[in-house]
């Protein structure tokens, strides 16, 4: 086995060949299922509400996701724009979704008795989406899951059984793309989770996997978690569809605290812009069907994204800093020598709108269809004008400006203003 440092070093040194197409998918969609779902008050149910072992286990024998319900939500992440998706294998109430000879309490030894698993991996396979097995560490079923922190054999037996799940999970499916861990506790060190030898060996297993940052090792990525805060490091912002439950909720309540298709194109602007990916969940019914608050966003954010997906998947650049802001209501992503300008809000001013900081000059500006944009160039400021009154994006009402230059482009927020400038000033053009 490798030292910390030689095993961070190894996977350091293949992270860019493994990371790249997560780095340029940016989408992914999360779900949320298991016997929680049933009860429809959010996924920590059981500890919330101090449910005892015995008394949730009966959850097992009612637990009945339909036929079909996987390819159900693949269908909906390629419509969505999603490049991937990422499943709760095993959440923390214990209830493994597979075949597991490790863990009897699973859905082949009890309610559907069918492999939902299995099912995921072939709607993954059946609509082009990379794979992700969400696996928590923490497990309220197991015996051994809270003594194991202070019990040398309950350590033993509980890493011993983390590790089986987890082989099973990486050695019954064929290559998997993404082990995505969650919640550490008790132990509070990768020592304590054995994490080092452990996800040593799995690497062995699928070598191109990439791993996130929740075994209480760095990894591959990091996970902000209902936030979208960027970092130097490969970040992924998981975010719940209505900020309330990761499982799922009545659709009727849940609907006027759901995102919008606007509220996820935002969301997935800034992730752009920062360098990092969205992973939005969706909590399916206890029947495995996909909420109804969840489908019309979902689509619409597909159908916007066959537009200007151009401005979200492939090699971006991140750019640092608030004050990467040309316009007060416009937001960049990046990629080469191109700007796209999200317009959130569209509202010329006599047909015309600026764009302030920008000191190299464009070569080409145009909406995503092609159609071009007059434009003059002035000092630091680029005039856009002949713009139509009507927002040009009838899908969300967010359209996106190409702006190309001839060279990776000098930009600087507020460049005739010393007070928002550190005190530089550029000599102002009229």
């Amino acid at each position: 086995m490798l030292s910390k440092p030689e095993y961070e070093a190894q996977i350091a040194s293949t992270r860019d060949e493994r990371m790249k197409w997560w780095r340029e998918a940016r989408f992914g969609m999360f779900v949320h299922y298991g016997l929680y779902s049933q009860m429809g008050r959010n996924e920590w149910v059981m500890a919330c509400e101090n449910i005892p072992v015995k008394e949730y286990e009966k959850l097992a024998d009612t637990f009945a996701p339909k036929e079909g319900c996987c390819r159900e939500w693949a269908a909906l992440a390629k419509k969505a724009g999603c490049k991937y998706m990422v499943l709760t294998t095993r959440h923390h109430e214990g209830f493994s979704l597979w075949d597991s000879k490790v863990n009897p309490y699973n859905s082949v030894n009890s309610g559907p008795h069918r492999d939902i698993v299995r099912e995921f991996v072939d709607a993954c396979r059946e609509y082009d989406l990379k794979i992700g097995f969400y696996s928590s560490l923490m497990d309220w079923h197991h015996p051994d899951g809270g003594i194991c922190a202070f019990d040398t054999e309950a350590r033993r037996r509980f890493t011993q059984y983390i590790r089986g799940l987890n082989e099973e999970l990486l050695t019954n499916y064929g290559k998997i793309d993404i082990l995505w861990y969650d919640v550490p506790s008790p132990m509070e060190n990768w020592e304590g989770w054995d994490s080092l030898e452990r996800n040593q060996y799995l690497r062995s297993l699928q070598p191109h996997i990439i791993i996130n940052d929740r075994s209480r090792l760095d990894e591959d990525f990091g996970t902000p978690e209902e936030h979208l805060t960027p970092s130097e490091r490969d970040w992924e912002a998981c975010m719940t569809f209505n900020g309330i439950s990761w499982g799922y909720l009545d659709s009727d309540q849940a609907a006027p605290y759901s995102y919008t298709a606007q509220r996820i194109a935002s969301m997935l602007q800034t992730c752009c812009e920062r360098g990092g990916n969205l992973l939005l969940n969706v909590g399916p019914a206890p029947d495995g069907s996909v909420p109804e608050e969840v489908k019309e966003p979902m689509g619409k954010i597909g159908e916007w994204l066959k537009v200007n997906g151009e401005a979200v998947y492939g090699k971006l650049r991140k750019t640092y800093g608030n004050q990467n802001q040309p316009n007060g209501v416009s937001r960049p992503s990046t990629k080469g020598n191109t700007v796209y300008m999200w317009n959130k809000i569209w509202h010329p001013f006599e047909g015309k709108m600026g764009l302030g900081g920008f000191i190299t000059e464009p070569v080409r500006i145009s909406f995503m269809d092609g159609t071009p944009i007059e434009f003059t160039k002035k000092g630091d400021r680029i005039i856009l004008s002949s713009l139509p009154e009507e927002n040009p994006d009838p899908i969300l009402g967010i359209p996106v400006i190409k702006i190309e230059f001839d060279r990776e482009p000098e930009y600087r927020f507020a460049s005739y203003l010393p007070q928002l400038n550190g005190g530089l000033q550029r000599e102002e053009i009229l």
